[in-house]
């Protein structure tokens, strides 16, 4: 057979085929695999608000905060901040299309306060985790 027979035109199909299902993977990963990839521990919290949240994790005495937006993939301005009783806050700010964070304290027993902020919706969680 010559150039462009059916074994060719399979090849072709199959190709696509596989990159289209790697393109649907890639969209469909959530949110929480990439936070989680970010903070070592369990998730302990999510704080949602109108343009993200704030997803929170515990390991040990430690503790590790991640804001993420509703919709990723546009630059704007986030920040997470994680306090521990008696201590100052950690904060991470800037310009981001993903997350901001992540940021850990060592908490230990302590109680934290945790901040995050999307554009113009934020959410502070007053005291937890006590």
């Amino acid at each position: 057979m010559g150039k462009g027979g059916a074994g060719t035109r399979r090849r072709l199909a199959l190709g696509t085929a596989v990159l289209t299902a790697a393109g649907l993977l890639a969209v469909a990963v959530p949110q929480d695999a990439e936070a989680a990839a970010a903070c070592p521990g369990r998730k302990v919290r999510t704080l949602p608000f109108s343009t993200g949240s704030v997803l929170v994790y515990k390991r040990g005495g430690y503790l590790c905060a991640v804001t993420v937006p509703k919709r990723p993939g546009t630059k704007r301005q986030m920040s997470v901040s994680v306090r521990a009783r008696g201590g100052l806050p950690v904060v991470d700010s800037g310009r981001y299309a993903y997350r901001a964070g992540p940021v850990t304290v060592h908490a230990g027993k302590r109680c934290v306060w945790v901040r995050g902020k999307v554009s113009r919706g934020s959410v502070s969680s007053g005291w937890i985790l006590c």
